[in-house]
């Protein structure tokens, strides 16, 4: 089965909004409420790809509510545990304002439910994939994802981490299956600044030595790199195409490379799907399609 994670959901209402003005009365010009969360963006991807997978977390109210009943809409099972107080977040974007967005802060997670959430992950095992993606809420132990992977230790579950800094330094010593920096991310990491692919493959290299089994670097309009576990070296430059929306290609790469290892078990294969997925997310209004996968993965690979 698959898995992920999502600990501060959201329902998002997405709008387009023209010739705003600050200060008096906006009428949308387009409207859409879609469930949002960077675990929840790779479901709906995975789903998109053919590949159902269960959504893990806390949802509360009758925002809440309104997440699980799209997602159930959409194919994407139900995993998450209701809050008895407070509501999921609502999060306002601002479609043609590029960035504009007022995000919600979510529930309080008491740790009771917390601790429901890590039992119900103990019992992942062999041949099981768990994505855990974004940032912990305020709420909850900042080590949640360490103490997850502590668990899952040596269980034989094939964990993928998309996250920051010091999240993602703490779980390198329980081999992540796969990891997802961007170059910025990574530069920060190390100190550094890093912009060609050329130059992202040393650090990545030291992130694998310190126990990640395989690193893919995002690059945006550079494209991508990955330092594979069997100890080889991918690049890519970018897609062509027009960038329409940046919101979720990170998550729709993470979800295009795990539907193409586990469809192959191949390195390039799986890092082409993860370029073709994370592009053609980033040149739709939503998330990508297969067929907007595909045609961009053709593009990638001339097949």
């Amino acid at each position: 089965m698959i898995y992920t994670v999502t600990f501060n959901p959201s329902l998002d209402y997405i709008v387009t909004v023209e010739e705003f003005k600050l200060g008096l009365t906006n009428r949308t010009g387009s409207e859409q409420l879609l469930p949002g969360g960077k675990g929840i963006n790779v479901s709906t991807v995975l789903r998109n790809l053919g590949i159902r997978s269960t959504a893990l977390g806390f949802i509360a109210g009758f925002t809440g509510d309104e997440v699980v009943r799209r997602l159930k809409e959409m194919g994407v099972a139900n995993g998450f545990i209701p809050l008895s107080d407070g509501f999921t977040r609502i999060n306002l974007k601002l479609k043609n304002i590029d960035g504009t967005e007022i995000n919600g802060q979510g529930p309080e997670i008491p740790p009771a439910e917390v601790e429901q959430l890590m039992e119900r992950l103990a019992g992942l095992g062999q041949g099981d994939v768990l994505f855990l993606s974004g940032s912990i809420p305020a709420s909850m132990p900042d080590d949640a994802y360490q103490k997850i992977m502590e668990r899952l230790d040596g269980c034989g579950v094939q964990i993928v981490v998309d996250a920051t800094k010091e999240l993602l330094l703490k779980v390198l010593p329980y081999h992540p299956f796969l990891i997802k920096p961007n170059n910025h991310e990574l530069g920060e990491i190390f100190g550094v600044k890093l912009t060609t692919r050329e130059s992202v493959i040393p650090y990545a290299k030291r992130l694998k030595e310190r126990g990640a089994a395989n690193v893919l670097v995002s690059m945006a309009g550079e494209g991508a790199v990955l330092i594979a576990a069997d100890g080889s070296v991918h690049m890519a430059p970018a897609p062509k195409g027009t960038l329409v929306n940046g919101v979720g290609a990170g998550d729709s790469m993470v979800a295009g490379f795990m539907a193409g290892w586990m469809e192959r078990q191949e390195y390039e294969y799986a890092f082409h799907m993860g370029i073709a997925a994370g592009s053609a997310s980033a040149f739709s209004e939503n998330l990508a399609t297969k067929e907007e996968v595909e045609a961009v993965y053709r593009q990638i690979t001339g097949a």
